[in-house]
């Protein structure tokens, strides 16, 4: 039991035993009025605080499990992008290289005729 609840319960059998109209009982009588409200008031304090803690704790976990489904979603979208653009540099990279070809093979004869006349010219 509560210190305060037994320390009431005990001045309420000396109240029985003794005069109940006395200044002195009337103001410890008041005394325990009072300090019954304030536990009162104490223990409504303490659920609140309570009842807060706890949903500022379900308010954090659902913003963290909305992070993460909101981090997890753009991961996605600059994946996608990611590999949108290496495709697009492959395409890039592969028309440079048919068009290097090309330039290479319009080059060759000219090329052959080139070495040709050096081996021939330095004989």
């Amino acid at each position: 039991m509560d210190e305060k609840v037994l320390e009431e319960f005990r001045f309420h059998q000396e109240t029985v035993s003794k005069d109940a109209n006395s200044p002195l009982h009337l103001i410890r009588e008041k005394e325990m009025e009072i300090a019954g409200r304030v536990l009162a008031a104490k223990r409504e304090a303490e659920e609140m605080v309570a009842t807060a803690r706890r949903k500022a704790a379900e308010s954090i976990a659902k913003a963290e499990d909305e992070a993460e489904k909101l981090a997890a979603e753009r991961e996605k979208a600059v994946m996608a992008s990611v590999e949108k653009e290496t495709a697009d540099v492959a395409v890039g990279a592969e028309k440079d290289a048919a068009e290097l070809e090309a330039a290479v093979a319009g080059r060759k004869p000219a090329a052959v005729e080139f070495l040709i006349g050096n081996i021939t010219a330095a004989r």
